[in-house]
């Protein structure tokens, strides 16, 4: 497959598919989507909307990966 997506709802449509089909995280789910689609995470950290870099931030608060309060620089 190649890269498709032109828009960011175009693309963080499909990562919420993906979370729905596969129940995993959003992190897995963005990263298994660029795999699929064949782009860097680089590229689909501009391609994602506002509501999934926020459940991005969250996660990563989770899973000890950010600091309480900390922004992911995008």
């Amino acid at each position: 497959m190649k890269f498709k997506y032109e828009d960011k709802q175009k693309f963080s449509n499909e990562v919420e598919s993906y979370i729905r089909k596969n129940e995993v995280s959003y992190i897995e789910a963005v990263l298994e989507v660029c795999n699929l689609q064949e782009i860097e995470p680089e590229v689909a950290a501009k391609l994602l909307t506002q509501p999934i870099i926020e459940k991005l931030e969250a996660e990563g608060r989770d899973f000890n990966m950010l600091p309480r309060g900390a922004k992911l620089p995008l």
